[in-house]
């Protein structure tokens, strides 16, 4: 059974110490809580790249081949022969392949960020503080409950104001 610990700073240099610490002991599943973006913080929790990127590729692609599909679909569907012009030309579907790829690839991104939202691992709320909105900063580590006070050692050594644990 997991348990989560809560460690509160108030200097970032020593969360980002801390981090390194705890990535170094093998606890990698970490939360970070800033009262401000930082990217010393996000180099050193160190995440992988969010896969909503490829939402968006494929969304786009997806206009397109469909703008594409359309365009020329009706053309052939409904001729209309002008002067010695062929029936199907791609330069005037451009706006509208255009216009899909960016309206699919919107949507698609849209879904992929529902998805991935749904999919997270929450934090407990029982571990949040309100200081984090305003100056403190805090580490959230989830671990087994063997490991609570090698965790709690740690967060110690690297000058944690207060600890708090998860009450489940």
């Amino acid at each position: 059974m997991n348990q989560g610990v809560l460690g509160i700073y108030s200097y970032v240099d020593l969360v980002i110490d801390a981090v390194h610490k705890l990535k170094r002991a093998g606890y990698g599943d970490l939360k970070v809580f800033s009262p401000a973006p930082n990217h010393e913080i996000e180099e050193a929790i160190d995440l992988p790249e969010s896969p909503i990127r490829f939402f968006t590729l494929f969304g786009g692609l997806f206009g397109a081949t469909c703008g594409f599909a359309f365009t020329i679909l009706t053309s052939l569907a409904y001729p209309i022969a002008v002067s010695a012009k062929p029936i199907v030309s791609i330069p005037p579907y451009i706006v509208i392949v255009f216009e899909l790829t960016i309206l699919f690839g919107a949507l698609f991104t849209f879904m992929g960020l529902i998805i991935n939202s749904l999919l997270r691992n929450r934090a407990p709320v029982t571990l949040y503080d309100e200081r984090f909105t305003d100056d403190k900063f805090g580490i959230m580590v989830v671990c087994p409950r063997d490991n609570i006070d090698k965790v709690e050692e740690i967060l110690n050594s690297t000058g944690a104001e207060e600890i708090k644990f998860d009450k489940a």
